[in-house]
């Protein structure tokens, strides 16, 4: 009888935990798609995920997050974003520019996309910002619109300055600075191009035997990733420049103008959070940044021999000793 009660138990006790996890909710699953690479990305995605956690989730626990780096590779995003169709996710968390957005457009009109971009109206992604219609919102981030003002800070900095480079990727949409914009300023630009991790060295050569004296480096996902290079680079060839995102200075550049990009996935976080909860992203305005900063890195204008103008001082945000 023991044993008959034993065996019986036992089969109890291997049945049990089936029928406990046939029992548990299924969480839904976001696909996060992006054309850099993780490590670069390492804050953000931290502010994606605690935009995430102010509308209640957490990954891991009642939600889980599908992973799919570009690693800098555009030609990738529409193959890996048609992947994470085909896993049936419950949103796609489009980040990292226009390239990342409009390969998820491309690959789903009925899955919920998420994006953080330039300008989606003008990149066609979008209706209106009010109205984004479709599948698809999220958050500009407004790098086109403060780029002159960006160049006026850096002619601030370096005023005999004539010759101004333009780092551009031209597999990108747009760039943030058009000629028309330079050339009323009485200025001469000088577009430098790099569309790969190996083309940086070679461009930043070419600068400097251009004469290029003061350099704008464009919002470019592929020049967020390699941050940290670009800044050793314009060190190495002494050349003053301004960049979109503070991230930039903090890592040894000039000078910087533009919004929290980890505010902006945060709130892409946040908009994920609602899209999960049920509302429609045709529903939800595309969100704009009301705060913008200019940080100023005093240790490398000395290093430049620059003069930081008292006014620009001032004006600065943040100035790093």
């Amino acid at each position: 009888m023991r044993r008959r009660e034993f065996i019986a138990g036992l089969g109890g006790a291997v049945a049990w935990p089936v029928v406990a996890r046939a029992q548990q909710p299924l969480v839904p699953v976001i696909g996060f798609l992006n054309s850099g690479l993780p490590g670069p990305f390492a804050s953000l995605l931290a502010a994606f995920r605690q935009g995430l956690k102010d509308g209640g989730y957490v990954e891991g626990q009642n939600v889980a997050i599908e992973y799919r780096w570009a690693e800098n590779q555009a030609d990738r995003l529409p193959a890996l974003a048609a992947d994470l169709v085909r896993r049936r996710v419950a949103l796609i968390a489009a980040t990292g520019g226009t390239r990342s957005a409009r390969a998820a457009i491309a690959a789903t009109t009925t899955i919920p996309i998420l994006f953080v971009t330039a300008d989606p109206v003008d990149d066609g992604l979008v209706a209106s910002f009010n109205r984004p219609g479709g599948n698809a919102t999220g958050v500009s981030v407004f790098t086109r619109e403060l780029a002159p003002k960006r160049l006026q800070w850096l002619l601030e900095l370096v005023p005999k300055a004539h010759k101004i480079g333009m780092l551009i990727n031209p597999a990108s949409p747009t760039p943030d600075i058009r000629e028309p914009e330079v050339m009323r300023a009485g200025l001469q630009l000088l577009t430098i191009k790099a569309q790969a991790d190996s083309d940086f060295e070679l461009a930043f050569a070419q600068a400097a035997q251009q004469g290029v004296e003061a350099l704008l480096v464009d919002a470019d996902s592929l020049f967020n990733t390699r941050r940290a290079q670009l800044v050793a680079l314009a060190a190495r060839y002494s050349m003053p420049a301004a960049y979109p995102w503070r991230e930039y200075v903090e890592a040894g550049g000039l000078m910087s103008f533009g919004t929290s990009l980890a505010g902006m996935y945060r709130q892409v976080g946040q908009y994920t959070s609602r899209v999960l909860k049920g509302d429609r992203p045709a529903d939800l305005p595309v969100q704009q940044p009301t705060k913008f900063e200019m940080v100023i890195n005093l240790k490398t204008a000395k290093a430049l021999g620059l003069t930081i103008p008292e006014t620009l001082l001032a004006t600065a945000d943040e100035v790093i000793q």
